[in-house]
């Protein structure tokens, strides 16, 4: 199940988002129509569209005030998707990546050419979309959060083969590359409603931290998952020399042998030991020592919550947090 089928209190708001999907993926150039669609239909999970609805609704958007323009909520959740979608382009180009979500990247269906162009199309049709809303606000806050998103890209593609990367190098990158995108999908939800200062903040918060949530357990996935489930490569994150908390945390506490085979894989981007550093992750139960971590930030998450009124749509962002950490996927 996806995390969104959970909600039926805000099926047709994301059906509609989806309407709006389709409809700016248009463009004359035949290319451009066929792999953005080939992306946009691959699926995925719509996270970051789900939180900016979810915020939205829970803080009052559409209730009352003539100032909100129903529909608003619709295509910057499509923006936020866009801007997701460029990204994984980009991501697979630069980590040479076959698979995704079960499916050929889109690199390795149209060659790299074309999909890091298409990226770029997503980014500035996402542009076009956000200046319709006529916010400053949100402008800025979307034009931080990619210049944040393309910084964290940097500082990962420079952490790679660096065995001596650390916890806190780490989450650097988790939160400019994964999290801030999360941050300012809750942010909007919130500026969308007019909130207050506070509680706009306390969305950002939350997605701050379930958006580092979400990615410290992708990256449990990448020694712990199945191929079939996860829907890409096991042990792609070994390959192209990342240093993930799994083997930072061997680095940090396991055995000396251990940490040498680590150490090695980081440094040379290899698979071919990939079942020795399995059991030197496993030794040191530095999965479950991420898994952990994982939970601190979706209690953080749902601790932002506090003085947001009840309602469903609050109860969904309690439960989303928990999705975060709980899934195989």
């Amino acid at each position: 199940m996806k995390p969104y089928d959970a909600y039926p209190i805000i099926t047709d708001d994301l059906a509609q988002v989806d309407r709006v999907i389709k409809e700016r993926l248009d463009s004359p150039v035949a290319l451009i129509r066929t792999i953005a669609s080939y992306i946009i239909g691959a699926g995925g999970k719509r996270l970051r569209p789900v939180l900016l609805t979810l915020f939205a609704r829970a803080l009052g958007y559409g209730n009352s005030d003539a100032h909100q323009k129903e529909g608003h909520h619709w295509l910057l959740a499509a923006v936020v998707e866009f801007i997701h979608t460029a990204t994984l382009l980009h991501d697979d180009i630069v980590d040479e990546s076959t698979l995704r979500r079960g499916a050929p990247t889109a690199n390795a269906q149209f060659g790299n050419p074309a999909a890091v162009l298409v990226g770029d199309f997503l980014y500035s049709r996402s542009f076009q979309m956000m200046v319709e809303v006529e916010q400053i606000s949100i402008l800025k806050t979307l034009a931080d959060a990619t210049n944040v998103i393309a910084e964290g890209e940097v500082l990962q593609l420079l952490n790679c083969n660096d065995p001596d990367v650390d916890e806190a190098a780490y989450l650097q990158v988790i939160r400019f590359k994964t999290a801030k995108l999360f941050e300012a999908s809750a942010r909007i939800g919130a500026i969308l409603a007019g909130a207050t200062p506070e509680l706009e903040d306390a969305a950002a918060t939350y997605g701050r931290h379930m958006g580092t949530a979400f990615q410290i357990i992708d990256d449990v996935l990448d020694y712990s998952g199945e191929r079939d489930t996860l829907g890409k490569n096991i042990g792609d994150d070994l390959r192209e020399g990342k240093a993930t908390l799994p083997l930072i945390r061997v680095m940090e506490v396991g055995a000396p042998a251990d940490r040498e085979i680590v150490r090695q894989a980081i440094i040379n981007g290899e698979t071919e030991h990939f079942d020795a550093i399995h059991q030197a992750i496993l030794r040191c139960d530095a999965l479950g020592y991420a898994r952990t971590l994982a939970e601190q930030e979706a209690q953080r998450a749902r601790d932002a919550l506090i003085h947001v009124p009840p309602s469903q749509f609050k109860e969904a962002l309690l439960y989303l947090s928990s999705y975060s950490i709980s899934r195989n996927k």
